[in-house]
């Protein structure tokens, strides 16, 4: 049973997150992105941005690795080998782009048991260098209780 005590707890702030063009380029293309702005230093430029901008689900890249971590912390007693993913959202304060240095909150926003499932809201808050709000993900997580 996941401890529910961590119910309205928020983790330590992340390490900061250096978003790379690289790193952008490379999503994008796996995505399927194939728009000028998330590839091109100029079409950036161009469309008002310092630089390369990330598609909106990029965010799962920097959060996803940081839940994962959560899930498999002991104490908190989550069963990570029978886990899906119920539910994601995405909200963008602002783009995100190559340069940016992104450091992440999560937050442990609710855990409820339903017909012999545990399922797990996590809020991730993302911001910037000078604090300021990047984006806001919502991810609900849900794992068979144990037999």
């Amino acid at each position: 049973m996941p401890d529910e005590s961590w119910v309205g707890r928020s983790l330590d702030p992340s390490d900061p997150y250096q978003v790379s063009r690289v790193k952008i380029r490379e999503f994008a293309t796996a995505i399927g992105e194939d728009s000028r702005i998330c590839h091109e230093v100029d079409a950036a430029r161009a469309a008002g941005h310092p630089d390369v901008v990330a598609p909106p689900t990029f965010a799962a890249t920097i959060t996803m690795p940081l839940i994962e971590a959560f899930l498999r912390e002991p104490a908190f007693g989550w069963d990570y080998s029978r886990m899906v993913h119920g539910d994601q959202s995405i909200t963008l304060h602002r783009p995100i782009r190559a340069g940016d240095e992104l450091v992440t909150v999560i937050h442990v926003d609710d855990l409820s048991t339903r017909a012999g499932s545990h399922m797990l809201t996590l809020r991730c808050e993302l911001t910037d260098a000078d604090g300021a709000d990047v984006a806001s993900t919502k991810a609900m997580l849900v794992t068979q209780a144990a037999p």
